[in-house]
Parts: structure tokens; C-alpha cells; sequence
């Protein structure tokens, strides 16, 4: 299992901030293929998730998933395969052929979400004899893959793990490494961890993996334990060796930990407003984009307000994005994440929400004349109400 980041929270947020990586022209062109992670059922994003793909929710108007697919193609690979369950209509519309991300995308339908490790096994004749990268599809690396590319061509272990220091590691699986930064053992959520060192979800692979994965028993779980293939391996006397992500990362499976990395990347845009703007007051780094519409509003970036968009008489941000087609109208929403299409009219403080697809969220006045603070989940096409 794929740790939450221990990184610092934003000074910024009151919920509970940066580049992409650019492409590397010096990562070899070689063999390596991709394989990412895209299906599962998403059940800590609930309620958005009952109706669409976690992978595919937006953190500054991109969907999670485009950038792990950007981080692939900017380490040198063009062969990717990307595992699909439930959700595979939505991500094949959304990802295509994956041209416009420099990939040679193939699909991989996976009949239930049964471990990382039978993930590997069922894209076994995809991948051929080739080395691959595997990456789980919701994981954010604010510095993306190419270092540790770069360094299983170089070295080529028999597998490579990505490490990040946590707090508690009893949540998580856990390394033991030597001097040398080899990995000597793994422990899947240890009551008593011999590191503070936890798997994040990047892991390189040889061929030789593929013998590992077959013979697997599922784990207590019931799911075959990529961890368990990798301690196999170790037991074998092959080569792990591991790399420590000093940089940001998140795993983005639950609300919280989504409206962090929408903070982290919003912190990085630089401000583009070819959309209208009339009568507001834009303060920082704010992008309205081609066919968006600012009017008597006053935003405060970092701001995202997306093509189609209509912010009317409100106050917008910090740290909120806004996707297409939306309509905020006499309204207040920081820190928040709002999906296409949705509504939001005549509402006080909303903060810290992840508000759905084609959701409306509307006022009542409350009896008492006050004016409270909303935090929101909701999911797609859903209606709410609120004293404002």
C-alpha cells in the first residue's frame, strides 16, 4: 500500500503548494515500457467516485491522471499500458491513443481490482521481456520520474523502489535498506516498523519480476501483494535497490489529500486571462481562460476558472479551481475544487469542498441571519441546499 506524503501543509490553507516534470531530452529512448494503474474503485473519493473515475478528478483543471501520463512520456517512454476496471469507458475517452501525451497507449481491462501484483500478472503478454515502469495512476510526484529512470537504465537492478520518510509507518509497507541503499527487506504494515521509510506507488521492474508475480498467494486481503513479490525476489538473492523521493508526493485517494495538491500546483501557474473580465478586482496569479467570464467579482489567486465558466458577483480563492462550464453567482469558495458543469448560487464561505460534476448548491436563509462556513463533498449531478 502507497503511503500519504508527510509534507507540510500549505501556510496558506486553512483546510485539514511547483512544476511538473518538463521533458528530459537526455532520458534514453530504449525499450522500457509503462504500465499504469487506472482501475480500482476509488472508495475514499465517495460520493464523486460512484459515478466517475478517481484517476480522472482535476486538481488545477487537469486530471490527476494526465499528470502521471505527462511524467511518463517526459522520462523517454512511449509504450504505456494502462490497467482499466469498472471505469475504462471514461478513461479511454479521456485519455484516446494517448498521442497527445507523446504515448502509444493499450488498454488493459482488469475484471476486478484484486492487488498490484495482479495488475503485473494479467499485463504479462503486453509486456513482453521488456523492463517497465509501474505507476500507480492517482499518485502525484511534484518532480515527476526522469531521475529514477535515469538510474535503473544505469544500473539496471533487478528491481527499483521509490521510498518517502513518514511519521507512522504502521500503515504502510515499509524498507529495510543496507549502506549501499539496497533493499534488504519489506514489511506490509508492520506493528512494529524497522524504518520510517514507505512505498510510494513508482516501482521499476526487469523480466524477472514476472516469475515472482506468478507463483503469489493472495494475502490476507485477498489481493496479490506487490510487496510480496518484491520481499521474493529479495529471498532469491536478487538485486532491489531503492530511491528516496526528496521532493513533494501525495497519493490522491482521499479529499484531503486531493485539495493539497490542487493547493501545490495552483501554486505554480502564473497568471493568463484571455477570458472577459468586467468590473472585478483580480488579485495574484489568476487564469481565466478563452470563453471563461469574470464580472463584479473580486478573486484572489492562485485561481483557475476555466473555459466556459461564469463567476458573477462573488469571491473566489485562494487556492480554488474552477472547471468548465460552471456557474458561481453571488457566492464566497476558497481552497475547493469545483468539477464541470456544477452551480453554485447565493452561498456564504464555502471552503475546503470538493463539489461534483453538474452539481448545483444553492441557499435558504437561515433563521438565525448568521453566517457559517460549508465544507463539501458532493457527488455528481447532486443537489444541496444550504442555510447561508
Amino acid at each position: 500500500m502507497a503511503p500519504r506524503s508527510e509534507a507540510p501543509r500549505s501556510d496558506a490553507s486553512r483546510c485539514d503548494a511547483p512544476r511538473t516534470d518538463a521533458p528530459d531530452t537526455d532520458a534514453p529512448r530504449t525499450d522500457l515500457k509503462a504500465l499504469v494503474l487506472a482501475g480500482g474503485s476509488g472508495s475514499r473519493l465517495w460520493p464523486i467516485t460512484h459515478t466517475s473515475a478517481k484517476q480522472l478528478v482535476p486538481v488545477a483543471g487537469k486530471p490527476v491522471l494526465f499528470y502521471t501520463l505527462e511524467a511518463i512520456a517526459a522520462a523517454g517512454i512511449r509504450e504505456t499500458g494502462v490497467v482499466v476496471g469498472d471505469t475504462a469507458a471514461e478513461i479511454e475517452s479521456a485519455v484516446g491513443d494517448g498521442s497527445r501525451f507523446g504515448l502509444d497507449v493499450t488498454y488493459l481491462p482488469q475484471r476486478a481490482p484484486l492487488g498490484l501484483a495482479h495488475a503485473v500478472r494479467i499485463a504479462r503478454d503486453y509486456l513482453g521481456d521488456a523492463d517497465f515502469l509501474m505507476y500507480l495512476g492517482d499518485n502525484f510526484l511534484v518532480d515527476g520520474v526522469s531521475a529514477a529512470v535515469r538510474r535503473f537504465r544505469t544500473h539496471r537492478p533487478d528491481a527499483q523502489i521509490m521510498l518517502t520518510r513518514v511519521a507512522d509507518p504502521r500503515a504502510f509497507g515499509v524498507a529495510e535498506l543496507d549502506p549501499l541503499g539496497r533493499v534488504t527487506g519489506l514489511e506490509e504494515k508492520p506493528e512494529r516498523p524497522r524504518s520510517d521509510l514507505a512505498l510510494v506507488g513508482v516501482y521499476l521492474f526487469t523480466p524477472r519480476v514476472h516469475d515472482a508475480v506468478w507463483g503469489l498467494k493472495p494475502s490476507w486481503r485477498g489481493e496479490l501483494e506487490i510487496t510480496d513479490a518484491i520481499q521474493q525476489m529479495i529471498d532469491e538473492g536478487r538485486r532491489v535497490d531503492a530511491t528516496i523521493v526528496s521532493g513533494y508526493w501525495k497519493d490522491t485517494g482521499n479529499v484531503a489529500d486531493l485539495l493539497e495538491v490542487n493547493r501545490l500546483v495552483l501554486d505554480g501557474i502564473e497568471s493568463d486571462r484571455p477570458g472577459e473580465v468586467h468590473s472585478s478586482e483580480l488579485i495574484g496569479r489568476v487564469v481565466v481562460e478563452k470563453g471563461a467570464t469574470v464580472t463584479g467579482s473580486r478573486i484572489v489567486g492562485p485561481v483557475v476558472v476555466a473555459a466556459g465558466s461564469l463567476v458573477r458577483d462573488s469571491r473566489i480563492g485562494p487556492f480554488t479551481s474552477i472547471d468548465r462550464d460552471c456557474a458561481v453567482v453571488d457566492s464566497e469558495i476558497e481552497d475547493s475544487i469545483v468539477l464541470r458543469g456544477a452551480t453554485i448560487t447565493g452561498v456564504r464561505r464555502v471552503e475546503c469542498s470538493l463539489i461534483g460534476r453538474e452539481a448545483e448548491v444553492l441557499s435558504r436563509p437561515r433563521a438565525d441571519g448568521g453566517q457559517g462556513a460549508h465544507r463539501l463533498v458532493l457527488g455528481d449531478h447532486s443537489t444541496v441546499r444550504i442555510a447561508s
